[in-house]
């Protein structure tokens, strides 16, 4: 079989701060309830997967004004979760009854903000190998580190264009030789109506757009190679400006490991 049946079709991304002297509590609650009652259990999804930013990650985020996050240090957890194409519909309407739920039980954390929290519609990957990791299974392969990129097309450019740009230009010629094994290009799809009241509305959905940068090496090693500059060159595309970009490292499941090196 050359062309396999299962294929990402949307993820859920959430980005979320959880308060301090709270984050070993919010820690615990997410990934033994959380994670699992909130989204895995629900119909088509394929994977998902936690990861988080310490303080020396974080002074990697830029740009420090950002209409994403308040602040750098801001943004502490990333979780992410890929739903199968067949049933991103089916899952979408399940987790808007479920949230509800959970919130009706008292099963949901307060001593914590939404940072950026939002359903993409994945539009196209870039791989770096010809015979490597498939989109479908890069949550589950052990990669070192992601980083998050999130953009807006300019006034005036077509949000195609920037994508087109991504897929038939920059990326294939960026990952050759490179510690990033792929790179995944996803566009917004706008929230629900009744979704919960913490999960903040985003202005501008239309131009926006997130590419997840999945990483063989620690993020910490390759940024400046190949991320901390990909702002200006955007811009001087003319085609896109950098809202947000961040590096991230995977949790490690059933440990409170990194929650005393947030902040």
């Amino acid at each position: 079989m050359d062309d396999y049946p299962v294929k990402l079709g949307s993820m859920l991304l959430t980005i979320v701060e959880p308060w301090k002297d709270h984050q070993v509590a919010y820690n615990r609650w997410y990934e033994r309830d959380h994670f699992y009652a909130g989204c895995m259990v629900g119909p088509g999804i394929l994977a998902g997967r936690r990861f988080v930013a310490t303080r020396p990650y974080k002074e990697l985020r830029y740009p420090a004004d950002s209409p994403i996050a308040p602040d750098p240090m801001v943004g502490s957890y990333l979780a992410l979760y890929w739903i199968s194409k067949a049933q991103s519909q089916e899952w979408g309407g399940w987790a808007a009854k479920e949230v509800h739920r959970l919130h009706r039980e008292n099963r949901m954390f307060a001593e914590r903000d939404h940072v950026h929290t939002k359903m993409y519609r994945y539009d196209f990957g870039a791989f770096r190998d010809d015979d490597g990791v498939p989109a479908e299974l890069a949550l589950d392969h052990p990669f070192r580190g992601a980083a998050v990129v999130i953009g807006e097309a300019t006034a005036g450019v077509d949000r195609a264009r920037v994508g087109a740009w991504y897929r038939d230009e920059y990326l294939p010629n960026t990952l050759a030789g490179s510690a990033v094994a792929m790179c995944l290009y996803f566009t917004p799809v706008p929230i629900p109506e009744d979704a919960p009241a913490d999960v903040p509305r985003v202005a501008g959905d239309k131009q926006r757009f997130v590419t997840l940068w999945f990483l063989d090496r620690d993020p910490m090693d390759v940024w400046n190679d190949r991320l901390a500059a990909h702002g200006k060159e955007l811009e001087r595309m003319g085609l896109a400006n950098l809202l947000w970009a961040s590096p991230f490292i995977p949790t490690i499941p059933g440990t409170d490991t990194y929650t005393d090196q947030l902040w």
